[in-house]
C-alpha cells in the first residue's frame, strides 16, 4: 500500500493506492472557495491552509480505505513543481510519517503524477502514447514510452492553457477557478460569434498570451455591450484555446506516429476539449485536477529513497 500526499497548489490531498493500481481512497480538500475572493491562489494563504488540513486529510484517507499506518509500505509525496511554501508542508508531513515508521519515501514530480493518473483503475492506458498535459501551470506534449517517465516534445512559450482560462475568466468577471466558470457559461454562447486568434509558433509549442490580449481588446471595443455578450465571448474564447490544443496534439501524434493519444491535467475536464478529441484517452474527471492518487501511482514506477536518506530532501518550484 502506498500513501500519497499532494500539496503543490491549493488542494490538500491524500490517497491510498495498491501496488496493482487500485485506488482504496482518494481524499481532496479544495481551497477554491478560500481563494475565490482574491481571483486566484494566494501562496501564503494556501500554505497556512495546508498546515491545517494535511493531518485530517491523511486520517480521512486511512479511514476510507479501512487501513492504518501499519498497512502503509511506502509514503509518496509531490516534491515539485509548484508553490514552494505549499510543497514544503506536504513534503515535511511525508518525511515525518515515513521517518516515524521507518518507511521508504518516494519523491514524485507533479507532472509525472498527472501522466500516472492514466495507470490507475481496471483499464489503465499502457505506453507508448502521446500525452497532452494541460493544467493551470503547464501545457505540454509528452512522448510517453514507459511508465517511469516521458520526453517533452512541446510546451507553452508563455501562458499555460489553464492560466489563459483563469485570466480570461477574470477579464469576464467570472469566478475562480476560471476554466470551470468559462466552460459553464460557454454552453449558453455562440463559439462562432467572435474570431479570436490561435497563435502559431515554431515546432509543437503553444502560445496563449495573444488570445488573452485579444479578449481584453474585444471587451474594450464592446464597452457596455460586453456584459450582454459574455456567453458568446466565453464560448469563442474557449473555442480558440481548445482549437490550439487540438491542432497541436494532432500534429504531434502524426509527427511521432502515435496511434494512441491521452489527455491529463485540470484542462482535461473541459467539455469542449473532450468533445473535440474524441477517441483520446482522458483521465477520469476525479483525477484531472490535483489529487494524491496520481502521486501514489507515479511512485509505483519511480525511485524510492530508503529510510532515513530523505530527511534532507527539498522541494523545487519549477522543472527548470
Amino acid at each position: 500500500m502506498i500513501l500519497g500526499i499532494e500539496t503543490s497548489c491549493d488542494e490538500t490531498a491524500a490517497a491510498l493506492v495498491t501496488g496493482a493500481g487500485e485506488i482504496r481512497a482518494n481524499i481532496v480538500s479544495s481551497q477554491a472557495d478560500l481563494h475565490a475572493r482574491y481571483g486566484g491562489v494566494v501562496p501564503e494563504v494556501a500554505s497556512r491552509r495546508h498546515l491545517e488540513l494535511v493531518s485530517p486529510v491523511v486520517q480521512e484517507a486511512l479511514a476510507e480505505a479501512g487501513a492504518t499506518l501499519d498497512d502503509v509500505e511506502t509514503v509518496a509525496v509531490t516534491q515539485g513543481p509548484g508553490l514552494v511554501g505549499a510543497l514544503l508542508v506536504g513534503l515535511s508531513a511525508a518525511k515525518a510519517l515515513a521517518w516515524a515508521r521507518g518507511l521508504p519515501l518516494a519523491p514524485v514530480d507533479h507532472l509525472h503524477g498527472h501522466v500516472a493518473s492514466l495507470y490507475l483503475g481496471r483499464s489503465p492506458v499502457e505506453p507508448p502514447f502521446l500525452c497532452l498535459l494541460a493544467s493551470g501551470g503547464h501545457t505540454l506534449l509528452l512522448d510517453v514510452q514507459e511508465h517511469a517517465g516521458y520526453r517533452v516534445v512541446g510546451t507553452s512559450v508563455d501562458d499555460a492553457a489553464g492560466e489563459a482560462f483563469d485570466k480570461g475568466a477574470r477579464l469576464l468577471g467570472l469566478g475562480y477557478p476560471g476554466g470551470a466558470a468559462i466552460d459553464r457559461l460557454a454552453r449558453d454562447g455562440d463559439p462562432d460569434a467572435f474570431s479570436f486568434p490561435v497563435a502559431r509558433v515554431e515546432g509543437l509549442d503553444f502560445s496563449f498570451s495573444g488570445v488573452k490580449t485579444a479578449l481584453l481588446y474585444k471587451l474594450r471595443d464592446l464597452g457596455d455591450e460586453g456584459e450582454a455578450r459574455k456567453a458568446d465571448l466565453a464560448a469563442s474564447y474557449q473555442r480558440a484555446i481548445v482549437r490550439a490544443l487540438v491542432e497541436r496534439t494532432r500534429a504531434a501524434a502524426a509527427e511521432l506516429r502515435h496511434e494512441r493519444v491521452a489527455v491529463v491535467g485540470g484542462v482535461a475536464a473541459n467539455s469542449e476539449l473532450r468533445e473535440s478529441l474524441r477517441g483520446a484517452n482522458f483521465a477520469p474527471l476525479a483525477l484531472c485536477t490535483d489529487n494524491a492518487a496520481m502521486i501514489a501511482s507515479a511512485a509505483r514506477f519511480g525511485r524510492r529513497l530508503p529510510y532515513p536518506r530523505y530527511l534532507d530532501l527539498d522541494a523545487y518550484a519549477s522543472r527548470a
